[in-house]
């Protein structure tokens, strides 16, 4: 039997409110003894809670009966009035009845043990609990409803059919069955390993819509990349001079734009140098490109091609900078806008550009999108096996069924249906308190 838990599922601190969670067999016998009797299931009822003959509070008390609660086990909230004494009050007499605190998401990996949701939608209430754009809840929601685990569930399905086909020619080689009647899982495989191959390609689709998309400002020395970069986050977070290579280090900003969380690089100008602090400052700078979801790339009239160009791909942007000077800008055959970070000319023709582009690269009418590197790593490796088990099927079932065995359990692990236990303490120790 699990013990009974308890946490403050709100703020700490000073609040009009704090509600305080309590999931376990122990529940009506703690709330009895705080006082709160009589209450009807998913009723609200106001009960004066006390303990060891010392008023705590006069509370509203929840009482939900398993399996029919958030974590499928007896559960409770008492809506106390906000002070940091009543907090510690209730606390302590909880404490005194045997209810112990909870761990960082227990009562969600209850949930999960107990069948209330899958691996994938417990991964959701803690994305929907960090959620600061309105994408990154959007995609949350989505995944909690069980969308992101039907589509994995329906990947499950073809594989089981699949080898069905497969162990029925191995178990039943003297029976009436069909010859060659593994051969008939072919196009089910085919399709399958089509199906992973688009879900493994918009894994980082939704990685970057939960964790943020990765702008990256690269050019010459003094192209004005931290005075555009100051312009777009709209505060002094770089320091501008005339001086080439005043930028010696990766300068990062979290910004919203278009309801996606976008994270703003200002690096080092991009030249060879001879000076070992600004040619580290450039290493990081090469770095920093090469891992941006996008590129733009600042240049300022006069400016020679030089080292930034090896680092724009197709589908960045060309920013021609102090256009308020005069002179052309090559746009190097990507597609350009003209700004000035110092009159703000053109800066909200960029701002719409950028947000356009995190629409078309992160809305995507597949939803749903793999949301975490755990889940992209697993349908790798289903994928694998699953075209090392279409390529075995010449061979024989024998070699195909193992490989399929193997996809099999590669997607059980991404929603928790087996093999867990070794991912279950990563998964759930970035939860709240209380959640």
């Amino acid at each position: 039997m699990q013990d009974t838990i308890f946490a403050l599922a709100t703020p700490p601190g000073r609040g009009a409110i704090a509600v305080m969670r309590l999931s376990g067999p122990g529940v009506d016998a703690a709330l009895m003894a705080l006082g709160a009797t009589r209450l009807k299931p998913r009723m609200a009822s106001v009960r004066d809670l006390a303990y060891a003959g010392d008023h705590i509070d006069q509370a509203l008390v929840l009482r939900f009966v398993a399996p029919h609660s958030y974590t499928g086990e007896d559960s409770a909230e008492l809506h106390l009035h906000g002070g940091r004494a009543v907090v510690e009050a209730a606390s302590g007499a909880l404490i005194a009845l045997g209810v112990r605190p909870a761990e960082p998401g227990e009562f969600t990996r209850r949930a999960f043990q107990n069948g209330r949701m899958d691996l994938a939608q417990a991964e959701a209430v803690a994305d929907l609990i960090d959620a600061e754009t309105a994408a990154q809840a959007r995609q949350a929601l989505g995944q909690l409803d069980g969308k992101l685990s039907e589509t994995y569930a329906g990947f499950r399905r073809d594989l089981l059919r699949a080898l069905a086909l497969v162990e029925a020619e191995i178990d039943f080689p003297d029976e009436d069955v069909p010859d060659n009647l593994s051969r008939t899982a072919g196009p089910v495989l085919d399709r399958l390993a089509e199906d992973l191959r688009r879900a493994v390609d918009t894994g980082r689709r939704g990685e970057r819509v939960r964790d943020g998309y990765r702008i990256v400002l690269i050019g010459e020395t003094n192209a004005g990349k931290s005075s555009l970069f100051n312009a777009l986050v709209e505060r002094e977070a770089a320091i501008v001079t005339p001086i080439a290579g005043t930028t010696r280090d990766v300068l990062d900003a979290d910004l919203v734009i278009g309801g996606y969380a976008v994270t703003l690089s200002d690096t080092a100008g991009l030249r060879e140098s001879a000076d070992p602090v600004e040619a580290e400052g450039v290493r990081r700078a090469r770095m920093r490109a090469e891992q941006a979801d996008l590129r733009l790339w600042v240049r300022a009239p006069g400016d020679p091609e030089g080292v930034a160009a090896a680092y724009a791909r197709p589908g960045d942007l060309v920013v021609a900078n102090k256009a308020d000077l005069g002179g052309s800008v090559p746009s190097g055959g990507f597609e350009r806008i003209e700004v000035s970070s110092r009159s703000g000319l053109g800066l909200s023709l960029l701002h719409d550009w950028i947000a356009t582009r995190l629409a078309q690269d992160l809305s995507g009418a597949d939803f749903p999108a793999v949301t975490r590197e755990r889940h992209r790593l697993r349908l790798n490796e289903a994928l694998e096996a699953v075209e090392a088990g279409r390529r075995a099927l010449d061979a024989g079932p024998e070699m195909a069924g193992e490989d399929l065995r193997r996809a099999a359990e590669a997607l059980s692990r991404v929603t928790g249906a087996i093999g867990v236990e070794d991912i279950l303490g990563e998964v759930f120790s970035t939860f709240c308190i209380g959640k």
